[in-house]
């Protein structure tokens, strides 16, 4: 396990070892039974390439009323709850204090991308965001605060945890592309991203 600090992004390289990532998976299912995966539309009219869900008290949203976080999935059902071994990784390495409001649950397929963005949709910025990579190799993107400029990119692997905090917090990110079956730990392929955010 290694850790780099890139940009004022804390990377931790292999913090969850193979049983930990099987585990994720085994506990995701269920939330991707009862609040299945949809491919969202930017208040433009874009439709996204990744499709996503969530768990906890809010899920993130974005359609042609903006992006926002609330309290029920699109087809009207709420959200279910973000199991333990999830809420156990933000408590080792963020806070025992509080517990993230939202788990938004990224599918990256083959040829899925997330452009450069901010998250700043939460109420508070003092709070990271937690990002955790399952599955296929992704190439990630680190801009600056404001947008233009040089960015630097660094492949996040399955197991691999970032934290965005204190300058990190809104600096633009995204992906560019996986590589796709280059993991062997979703039987179809691709890539699962958490990320857990305090929303309120």
């Amino acid at each position: 396990m290694a850790r780099l600090l890139l940009r004022g992004f804390d990377i931790r390289k292999a913090h969850l070892d193979v049983a930990a990532q099987t585990q994720l998976i085994e506990v995701l299912r269920p939330i991707l039974k009862s609040a299945p995966l949809f491919r969202p539309v930017t208040p433009s009219g874009k439709e996204m390439s990744v499709r996503m869900t969530s768990a906890g008290s809010l899920g993130w949203v974005t359609d042609n009323r903006g992006y926002r976080y609330q309290a029920q999935h699109p087809k009207g059902m709420v959200w279910p709850g973000i199991p333990d071994t999830i809420l156990g990784i933000w408590r080792d390495l963020v806070s025992t204090q509080r517990d993230p409001d939202c788990c938004l649950i990224n599918y990256y397929n083959e040829g899925a991308r997330m452009g450069l963005h901010q998250d700043k949709d939460e109420a508070d910025f003092s709070w990271p965001v937690l990002s955790v990579s399952l599955g296929d190799d992704a190439l990630f993107r680190i801009g600056n605060e404001t947008r233009g400029g040089k960015t630097e990119s660094i492949w996040l692997s399955s197991g691999d945890v970032v934290i965005m905090g204190g300058p990190a917090r809104l600096t633009y990110h995204g992906v560019d592309r996986i590589r796709f079956g280059s993991s062997k730990l979703l039987p179809k392929g691709g890539r699962i991203n958490l990320t857990l955010r305090v929303a309120t």
